[in-house]
């Protein structure tokens, strides 16, 4: 099966799909060939975008509002995705913010939790509940994957304010790992991203002052900030390995900041 053909008819389900990378994610997985569901928050528009862009492929879609750190919120998301498309092959986990910036001084018990309630806790609700159904996909659809979105910020420690969330980034790179143990004897392939500066997203819109972003691009090698479109096709280059050897990595993205 040629590449360009590998993804036609697998059922995707990503977490935040809406806005952003996982808007650019979920476009290029339709476009790919995937049936796709994708979960937002407050992103209606962006999943009404993909619709329209589904219907004039061809495609599957559907789209469920909820908050993923629920202790059932994961649970409901993946029996939703599976109703619509009839199973997942592929698991996009996306959702994450880094929510405000704060000092270690500053940082409180009520934000600590809710940082890691979003970038950690989601990931591991909704791997859980889709993980029968990804072994039944890798048993009988020829494979199954799973991509993690981390961050630089995982590797480096983030920029100042930034702690709580660099950490939570870290946790999904060493959780990418170890379910890639644990999955890889079940079929199931395990991988991560870790994007540097992708300008032209909330999370950078709300958070990055064009100060910051400017000093960031002047220490990237390649002399630019990325595009959601960079992150977008290497999500569609892992979900792709549901048949492939590559398990337990995590490819950055940044232009060359974490090779220099």
């Amino acid at each position: 099966m040629s590449d360009s053909t590998k993804l036609n008819g697998k059922r995707a389900l990503v977490t935040a799909g809406a806005q952003g990378i996982g808007l650019a994610t979920s476009s290029a997985l339709l476009n790919a060939g995937c049936d796709v569901f994708v979960h937002y928050h407050t992103s209606a528009a962006g999943a009404e975008e993909l619709s329209a862009i589904a219907a004039k492929l061809g495609r599957k879609f559907g789209a469920a509002a909820g908050d993923l750190t629920t202790s059932d919120g994961g649970a409901k998301l993946v029996s939703a995705a599976v109703e619509s498309l009839g199973g997942v092959d592929i698991l996009i986990n996306n959702a994450g913010s880094l929510v405000a910036r704060h000092n270690l001084e500053t940082i409180n018990d009520e934000f600590w939790t809710k940082v890691m309630a979003l970038n950690v806790d989601s990931l591991w609700r909704v791997s859980q509940a889709a993980q029968p159904h990804l072994e039944t996909a890798a048993a009988t659809r020829g494979g199954a994957s799973i991509v993690n979105l981390a961050s630089l910020a995982g590797r480096k420690g983030g920029h100042p304010g930034s702690l709580a969330y660099a950490t939570s980034k870290g946790a999904v790179l060493t959780f990418t790992r170890g379910l890639a143990n644990e999955l890889g004897p079940k079929g199931i392939r395990v991988n991560a991203l870790a994007p540097g500066l992708i300008l032209g997203t909330s999370f950078h819109n709300t958070h990055t002052s064009n100060e910051s972003a400017n000093a960031t691009i002047a220490g990237i090698p390649l002399g630019r900030a990325g595009k959601v479109e960079d992150i977008a096709r290497a999500v569609v280059f892992f979900a792709s390995e549901f048949d492939g050897f590559i398990t337990g990595a995590t490819l950055d993205i940044n232009g060359g900041v974490w090779a220099a």
